[in-house]
């Protein structure tokens, strides 16, 4: 897909529900600001979402904060609608572009303008009935499991390759030494999350017994770092991530494992070249087609769904001194096959812009 000119610059607003949303339009936003387009960002405080923001200085405003359960998800984002309407209708966009955000494509139908949705998780029923029907584009991996109907876009990558790809990313190991971290050194990163999202009602991670038993198991290989959604428990707390979010991928590209429940997390790690394994309830014979991808056709995640067996495996991995340079050369071939994602949104935004001027 080419570059799409516009007669006059774009107005775009992105909604930003997600810290992984954050990075994942990043690069598009400094892209459209470069190519003289408006943006702005409708963004949640879920995490460490406003604080990326922050961190690379993109403008928002925080519409909603992240509830406790599924009856607080329902008032957050009935509120949200609210406000998101009331924020495009002063920003005045041609484009809204969300992560399968109801409140985004809900809006952008009320006021006529283009809606661009990217997904990649199948897991998502509830969201996609409630916002795919009243979308313009929708964008999936090429492995997507579902079509989605006519607008169903798919390109050949991942949500973490808009940002993870060489062309956006350079692992910077003066970054780790700034934080007293030494690239050289055997470390771990773990991350866990907690559940709260929409799409994870139901569903579990690791538990605390099991994430006791990998801390015990791992540290006598290296170093441990944790990052969590959720307060770290005191006794966790000596494992804190040592390096603040915005630099959280420069530690996972030098690390020699990663393991936790986060979805996100895990394709990062694989996507770095650093062995991932991943545990929770949805891996198995129904998982998501992007995890089963970088499994089974690039070799650079295991996923287990049993706590026990992905704390073995873990084990081995953190044991294996060869370990690091098989996953580098798979990932050397998995980039081969797959895109730039930034520069594929930004194209889609383009166009779904021009098409609103019409």
């Amino acid at each position: 897909m080419g570059t799409v000119s516009t007669d006059r610059p774009l107005a775009v607003l992105f909604d930003v529900g997600h810290p992984a949303h954050v990075h994942l339009f990043r690069n598009a936003i400094e892209e459209l600001r470069r190519r003289g387009h408006r943006t702005f960002v409708a963004s949640r405080e879920k995490d460490v979402t406003t604080h990326l923001l922050d961190a690379y200085g993109i403008a928002y405003r925080s519409l909603s904060r992240m509830g406790d359960g599924p009856v607080d998800l329902v008032v957050e984002w009935t509120g949200r609608e609210l406000r998101m309407l009331s924020l495009a209708r002063s920003f005045d966009p041609d484009v809204l572009v969300s992560v399968l955000s109801p409140p985004a494509v809900h809006v952008s139908k009320l006021l006529g303008r283009r809606s661009v949705v990217f997904t990649d998780s199948e897991a998502s029923h509830l969201s996609e009935r409630i916002t795919i029907p009243f979308a313009d584009v929708v964008c999936t991996p090429s492995g997507f499991g579902r079509d989605l109907g006519f607008h169903h876009r798919r390109y050949d990558g991942y949500h973490e390759l808009a940002y993870l790809h060489p062309a956006r990313f350079e692992p910077d190991p003066a970054v780790l030494r700034r934080h007293g971290v030494s690239p050289n050194s055997s470390y771990a990163v773990l991350r866990f999350i907690s559940w709260g999202a929409l799409h994870d009602v139901g569903q579990s991670g690791f538990s605390h017994a099991a994430k006791r038993r990998l801390i015990d198991r791992l540290e006598r290989h290296g170093e441990v770092y944790i990052t969590s959604e959720s307060p770290l428990p005191p006794a966790f707390e000596p494992y804190r991530l040592p390096v603040p979010p915005e630099a959280v991928h420069h530690l996972l590209a030098y690390a020699d494992l990663y393991v936790g429940d986060s979805q996100t997390m895990a394709t990062e790690a694989a996507l770095l070249g650093t062995p991932a394994v991943r545990s929770n309830s949805f891996a198995g014979e129904d998982d998501m087609s992007n995890f089963r991808e970088l499994e089974e056709e690039y070799g650079l995640l295991r996923s287990v769904a049993d706590e026990t067996g992905a704390v073995q495996v873990a084990t081995e991995l953190m044991a294996d001194a060869d370990a690091k340079t098989r996953w580098h050369r798979r990932r050397n071939r998995l980039l081969e096959e797959k895109i730039d994602v930034t520069a594929y949104i930004v194209d889609v935004i383009e166009l779904e812009g021009r098409r609103h001027r019409r």
